[in-house]
């Protein structure tokens, strides 16, 4: 069978520690797969904000996920703590794509728990269509970023 591998950059802009609710534990006693796509949509929410942003309002126009790539490492359970490190990378004309490092804490580590890509259109939600990256997001993003050690 063949795999999922998401390859990350290790540069991030923005990182966010989100802890485990019992609400986000399935019934295997661990994050599920849907839940562990709404850690990453927070972080995202929360990436965006940092910059100013909103999924609905990017520099003029709105951002739709175009696709989703999930390399699950580590089970996630009721009170781990979370930390997600975003980063803005591989803008072309209409889209780019968020990378996303998910760590959970063991003792005092940080140990992957999972490697995200998610592919971001611009969107304008009243045409119906997919519109440029506007330059200042560009700018925004891109600048400053800070390397993992």
């Amino acid at each position: 069978m063949e795999r999922i591998k998401v390859s990350l950059s290790g540069n991030y802009a923005f990182s966010t520690i989100i802890a485990i609710r019992i609400t986000d534990v399935n019934y295997g006693g661990h994050v599920g797969n849907d839940v562990f796509l709404s850690l990453v949509h927070e972080a995202r929410l929360q990436f965006l904000q940092h910059y100013g942003y909103t999924e609905l309002n990017f520099g003029g126009t709105g951002l739709i996920m175009a696709d989703a790539g999930i390399e699950f490492k580590r089970e996630l359970v009721y009170k781990d703590e979370v930390k997600i490190s975003v980063t803005a990378t591989g803008f072309d004309k209409l889209g780019f794509d968020i990378l996303y490092l998910m760590e959970v804490k063991e003792g005092d580590k940080w140990i992957t728990a999972g490697k995200v890509k998610t592919g971001m259109a611009c969107y304008d939600y009243a045409a119906k269509k997919r519109v440029p990256v506007p330059k200042e997001a560009i700018e925004k993003l891109t600048a400053n970023m800070e390397t993992k050690i």
